[in-house]
């Protein structure tokens, strides 16, 4: 055996065995920290990706790791890599390693270890930390709660798991853990990071979210005129020749890493069309789009939307005829209503009724709000897109279709089929050009005449 052989084997990095474990799994313990109660008035949080060897402003506040894996995995790797610069804070929150319920169990012991290696490793470095705590489904109990002594405080995040947009709230599946922490550690204190349930019980530290982002790094900054158009909290007002030139830089405020499904919540309605999905089994229900044109959505057994027509040819006679109709599909992990491509009838239009035994009922819900449906970020275009969303514009005066024939995205002119691009991708097509501007920098901006999804 070559001495470099003989490092190799012997390396902490590659035996991770240093510290003492608790549990079958041997889950290496990190100390229970001790802080004084005024020291979490009005606490503040950074990220680890915010962090600065230079720092000098903000290290009052504990560092956590509730982003993307992909931003911490060098603290694993590389675990000396950030230990002057992390000393330096007032304390340190064990590395969030995703816990999501789709992952393989194995994933999830193995995130947990890393997680509680890292906390013990930078304790070793006299840092003061703070165990991380995350959860999967009840089998991850055996393992997710060790490495962590009882009366320690530890820290949660809610945000995963609440509720976003048209996503619902996983609090169910949080709330069980979370009452399995409380039993299990006897936490002398819970740093929540986002809103904490009303169900939570316990010595909760609420962490405002908002004030510990990137947002608030310098609250005595005064940012440009433009920025809240820059970072995406206001569109662009109409008429404004700002032009906003976006690259494809991930968000961290978008979605972060944590437990709870890796989709995300269930699909709730948000606006108030999207109801339409969702009725008493038998129902046909009558949706006025805020362009006028006319749905009507058939309800299922089990409450859910099966199939919709649309009294319209969206502007592009070639492809739809008028009317058309859809199935609606919920296969998707998130159960999200997923129109079909569109069957057509250039002759006999068939009857739209319910077969099914019920007694058919018909709903009206008029709509008109059209600044509803403005997308709000890109990737609210994008999710549109993956659900084949169908989509009326207007910019500066000339309306444009977006539709899904063949299983590709088509975008257009209004009644121009010479003006059509074909798109494999949301990507794709916002790249098509309007009037010398990708679709890409005005998305946020045109007004939406109509929105299917």
């Amino acid at each position: 055996m070559t001495e470099e052989n003989y490092r190799y084997r012997t390396s902490q990095l590659l035996l991770r065995n240093q510290f003492e474990g608790s549990g079958a799994w041997k889950i290496p313990a990190i100390p229970k920290a001790e802080f004084d109660e005024e020291e979490f008035r009005g606490l503040r949080l950074i990220g680890f990706d915010k962090t600065k060897l230079e720092d000098e402003r903000h290290l009052g506040r504990i560092v956590h790791f509730f982003l993307y894996d992909y931003k911490f995995e060098r603290v694993w790797k590389d675990p000396d890599h950030d230990i002057e610069k992390l000393r330096r804070y007032r304390a340190v929150l064990s590395p969030d390693f995703s816990m999501y319920l789709e992952m393989h169990p194995l994933m999830q012991l193995y995130n947990t270890f890393r997680n509680r290696w890292c906390g013990a490793y930078f304790a070793s470095k006299g840092m003061r930390v703070i165990p991380t705590v995350s959860w999967g489904d009840e089998r991850s109990f055996a393992f997710c709660f060790e490495g962590i002594p009882k009366g320690s405080t530890v820290a949660v995040s809610t945000y995963m798991v609440s509720e976003h947009g048209n996503r619902a709230d996983q609090k169910p599946f949080f709330m069980k853990g979370y009452e399995e922490l409380l039993r299990r550690v006897e936490p002398e204190r819970i740093l929540c990071y986002h809103e904490p349930f009303p169900e939570m019980r316990g010595n909760i530290v609420p962490i405002d979210y908002e004030l510990s982002s990137w947002r608030h790094m310098d609250d005595d900054y005064t940012p440009s005129k433009y920025a809240k158009y820059i970072c995406g909290l206001e569109p662009v007002p109409p008429g404004c020749d700002l032009v906003i030139k976006r690259g494809y830089v991930m968000r961290d405020d978008g979605c972060f890493m944590g437990m709870g499904s890796a989709y995300g919540g269930k699909w709730k309605p948000k606006k108030e069309e999207d109801k339409r999905f969702l009725g008493k089994p038998g129902e046909i229900k009558e949706t006025r789009m805020p362009n006028g044109d006319l749905y009507a959505t058939k309800i299922g057994e089990d409450g859910r939307a099966i199939r919709e027509r649309h009294y319209t040819d969206h502007r592009r006679p070639d492809k739809h005829s008028a009317p058309h109709d859809h199935e609606i599909h919920w296969d998707n992990p998130n159960e999200h209503p997923d129109p079909q491509g569109h069957i057509n009838y250039p002759n006999d239009v068939p009857e739209f009724k319910y077969f099914g035994g019920f007694t058919m009922e018909h709903t009206d819900i008029l709509t008109g709000n059209t600044g509803e449906n403005r997308f709000e970020t890109i990737n609210d275009f994008k999710e549109c897109m993956r659900y084949h969303g169908e989509v009326e514009f207007e910019w500066k005066g000339v309306l444009y279709t977006i539709t899904h024939p063949e299983g590709m995205i088509n975008i257009s002119e209004a009644w121009k089929p010479e003006t059509e691009q074909w798109c494999a991708t949301a990507d794709e097509a916002l790249e098509y050009m309007i009037d010398g501007v990708r679709l890409r920098d005005i998305i946020t901006q045109v007004e939406v005449k109509a929105r299917t999804i």
